[in-house]
């Protein structure tokens, strides 16, 4: 298990990646579809928020299922919001 400095890196790169791809997006495209980009980079915060809650929690028992649940969740949601980035695009 890597430790909670590390995990809490991975979290804020990735959504910092989330959000930067929907500055570009913003930025590259025309303003029909920025709300949406808008609501992604709102869902990612909540997301970094969410996780950073759950990294700072956790379980004295079991410490390392709870965390690689945490890191899975991380992987699937920004998965997920990659997608709906894509979607944007198309």
């Amino acid at each position: 298990m890597a430790n909670l400095r590390v995990i809490k890196k991975d979290v804020i790169y990735l959504i910092n990646e989330v959000i930067s791809d929907c500055w570009v997006f913003m930025y590259l495209n025309n303003e029909a579809k920025q709300d949406e980009a808008k609501q992604i980079i709102t869902d990612a915060v909540a997301l970094g928020d969410n996780l950073f809650d759950q990294i700072n929690h956790y379980p004295k028992e079991e410490t390392k299922k709870h965390f690689k649940q945490v890191n899975e969740k991380l992987l699937a949601e920004v998965d997920a919001l990659f997608k709906r980035i894509s979607a944007l695009a198309k």
